[in-house]
Parts: C-alpha cells; sequence; structure tokens
C-alpha cells in the first residue's frame, strides 16, 4: 500500500482530490481567522482547555504534560499561539491547495489537529489525521500534481547537496591505480 501511494499515478489523482478538501477546510479556517472581526485570539480556547482537561473513565487528567504546556506556556503566551494558529492554519490550507511543500503541510496540519485532539476538541480531526497520514505517506507523489512537480526538484538540486555524504572510496582501487602505474 505504502508504494501505491507513492508511485502509482492513480493514487496521486486520488491524493489530489483529498489534498484539495483538506487544503480546502484548513484555508477557509484561516482566512477566517486572519481577515475575520473581530480579530482572532485563541486565549478563549486555551483557557477553556486548560481548566477543563481530558479525563479518563475515573476522571483522572489523561494527557497531564499537554494541560501543565497548555497552563504554563500556551496560555500565557495566548497572542503568540494566536498568531501561529491563525497563519498556521492558512499557510497549510494554501499549501495543500497548491500542493506546494505538500508533505510539510500535511505534517503540520497533522500537529496542530493532535494538539486540538489532547485539548479534547474532536470535530473533524480524526479524519483529517486520516487524510493527514495518507498525505504525509505517500510523500512527492501527494503534490505531484500541484507545485511540487517544480519546487521539489529545484530544492533537492539547490539544497540537496548540503546533506548529501560524500561517496566513499574503494581503497582496493586506489592501491590497483598505483600498482599499474
Amino acid at each position: 500500500m505504502v508504494n501505491w501511494l507513492r508511485t502509482s499515478k492513480t493514487s496521486s489523482v486520488i491524493l489530489l482530490f483529498l489534498r484539495l478538501w483538506l487544503g480546502w477546510s484548513w484555508f477557509s479556517g484561516g482566512v477566517e481567522k486572519v481577515f475575520g472581526t473581530p480579530p482572532f485570539s485563541a486565549a478563549g480556547y486555551l483557557k477553556n482547555a486548560a481548566s477543563h482537561p481530558v479525563t479518563g473513565p475515573g476522571g483522572n487528567i489523561l494527557y497531564g504534560p499537554f494541560n501543565a504546556f497548555l497552563s504554563h506556556v500556551a496560555l500565557p503566551g495566548a497572542g503568540f499561539f494566536s498568531f501561529i494558529v491563525k497563519w498556521g492554519e492558512l499557510l497549510i490550507g494554501l499549501g495543500l491547495l497548491l500542493g506546494t511543500l505538500t508533505t510539510a503541510a500535511a505534517f503540520f496540519a497533522l500537529l496542530m489537529n493532535f494538539t486540538f485532539l489532547f485539548a479534547g476538541t474532536v470535530s473533524s480531526n480524526p479524519l483529517d489525521i486520516l487524510i493527514g497520514m495518507f498525505i504525509v505517506v505517500a510523500g512527492f507523489n501527494a503534490g505531484k500534481l500541484g507545485g511540487d512537480y517544480w519546487v521539489i526538484p529545484w530544492i533537492r538540486r539547490t539544497v540537496g547537496g548540503w546533506f548529501h555524504k560524500p561517496e566513499p572510496t574503494d581503497l582496493n582501487t586506489k592501491t590497483k591505480a598505483k600498482a599499474a602505474s
């Protein structure tokens, strides 16, 4: 299945429609938050999530470290997190709609969806996570019918050389060449 997702032309067409659907969801939410009136603030959501953590059947807090993060980092930094959420949603949506940096956009969509789940918001997050995982697993093939067709080869040519290890040299070849001369 993974090989099919990563190489099949049929899967790239199916992924195109999934990517567009998911991208529109993120993009429209981001546009509403960035350009909406009144200005978007995550403070209320963060306060509610921190004061009503996800609990198990016995009433114990299931995601204690995440709840501590909400209370001690996210809530005091609500302005920063409001900025990250609204622009993150917009850019994730744009990346998925245009098929540009698709895998990165889907990864950050997954990150945000899991964050919403840990905070106790279910809504469409499970379906979004499932689609996002297919897109991440498909890698380049998910954006092949989009901007990634041009952008990813350019990145590989331009930046890719920074990460390549030099080819190992075969000492036997060098020794034989010296012996022959």
